[in-house]
């Protein structure tokens, strides 16, 4: 079963990281609940919990074949925690979708916060 995920940095089109995302299909661009909140980590950003005073980050959702999902999570380095994948609550229209995303795990202190959108 294909895998739909929210991605908000350089997997984005125009980012980085887009190539990985070859031969998947783009659904929309869309924004998170705001519950979340948005950090520089040098080339890329991290996203993180923020149930008090989170904001609504802008993104794109992807539908992703089973046997890509590895290379993504391997990017993100889910094996030493660096990123978790977990479920993403997004806002109308797309708040019926089931979609997931990668949430930063580790400390953002001394980050620059970047808003609701990440520069490509």
């Amino acid at each position: 079963m294909k895998h739909k995920i929210f991605v908000y940095g350089s997997l984005k089109r125009g980012g980085g990281n887009h190539g990985l995302m070859a031969g998947q299909r783009f659904i929309a661009t869309g924004r998170t609940q705001p519950v979340y909140r948005l950090f520089a980590l040098d080339s890329y950003p991290a996203m993180v919990d923020a149930a008090q005073d989170g904001r609504s980050i802008q993104g794109e959702i992807w539908e992703i074949d089973p046997e890509r999902m590895p290379t993504l999570d391997q990017l993100e380095d889910l094996e030493h925690g660096m990123y978790a994948r977990v479920k993403i609550p997004l806002l109308a229209p797309h708040n019926k979708l089931k979609v997931e995303g990668y949430v930063y795990r580790r400390s953002i202190a001394g980050r620059k916060e970047c808003g609701e959108i990440w520069p490509v």
